[in-house]
């Protein structure tokens, strides 16, 4: 067993109890969330139709705001997706490049028999597990970088059995990592239009409590559209604030709409493919 077969252990432990813990995503799972607080709301329109509370009556200003509101929310969805396309594209890079520092340092061990390659390629396996940990919350962005920039004493010990140019795509791909890595993360802190939020969820609840106390008739038809409207407002701002946020993995407020991590995943399998078959 090799000196790194340990800590590799230790790593291939911390990914499995993470993910572990990860509940199956469902493209229902929302909805499902979402049908309880409807059932309330109907629960609370029938009483007050059976205690004749329902003193207000349906207009077309009722209407309009109904319209803008939904036009709020599109507007909010419009500017989470833009943010959602640009993150699915994250992860893919980043396995790339991992895969292409990979690359490189089982070139130079193949050409060399280098020992500074075989270790490279070990710490390169160790980030790659940090950086799944740190998805997950189970690594600070602090010490990820920190690890990232470590890399460069690998770079220096190279400049003796390689040229110049090999390492500075090296140096290429670290900077593209450390450029994902902070994308990422501001993704993760920064909320789209936070005051926007507030004010649909305002505007919202405010319908919702409307649609109570509003007498329409026939009555099955209002249970009808107080149910169809209030599930739709309900479902999207929930929708979009899980979209705004496609790292949030295993938080409980979040966990319908991440980016595959397949890529990283991936990557660390067939680094550690290079490392076995360098043992071999």
């Amino acid at each position: 067993m090799s000196p790194s077969q340990p800590i590799t252990n230790h790593y291939q432990n911390m990914i499995q109890k993470i993910v572990g813990r990860i509940p199956l995503r469902s493209r229902w799972k929302l909805a499902v969330r979402t049908v309880p607080v409807v059932a309330v709301i109907l629960l609370l329109k029938l009483a007050m139709h059976y205690l004749g509370y329902e003193f207000l009556s349906l207009s077309s200003l009722f209407t309009a705001v109904v319209s803008a509101n939904i036009f709020l929310i599109g507007f909010l969805l419009s500017g989470v997706l833009g943010d959602y396309k640009e993150s699915e594209k994250i992860p893919g890079d980043l396995g790339a490049s991992l895969e292409t520092m990979a690359d490189e340092g089982f070139i130079l061990y193949k050409n060399k028999k280098s020992k500074e390659a075989r270790d490279y390629l070990v710490q390169l396996s160790h980030f790659n597990r940090s950086l799944i940990a740190w998805f997950y919350g189970s690594e600070r962005t602090e010490s990820l970088m920190e690890k990232l920039s470590a890399f460069n004493e690998c770079f220096l010990a190279f400049e003796s059995q390689t040229q110049a140019t090999y390492i500075g795509r090296l140096k290429q791909e670290q900077n593209l990592i450390r450029k994902m890595i902070n994308r990422i993360h501001t993704i993760r802190e920064t909320s789209f239009l936070g005051t926007g939020y507030a004010i649909a969820e305002i505007i919202s609840a405010i319908l919702v409590m409307a649609m109570i106390f509003i007498k329409i008739e026939p009555f099955y038809e209002s249970m009808f559209f107080v149910s169809f409207v209030s599930f739709i407002l309900i479902y999207m701002i929930h929708f979009i604030k899980d979209v705004d946020n496609p790292f949030a993995y295993g938080q409980r407020d979040s966990e319908v709409e991440e980016v595959s991590l397949k890529p990283v995943l991936d990557s660390c399998k067939r680094i550690d493919a290079h490392l076995k078959e360098i043992e071999e």
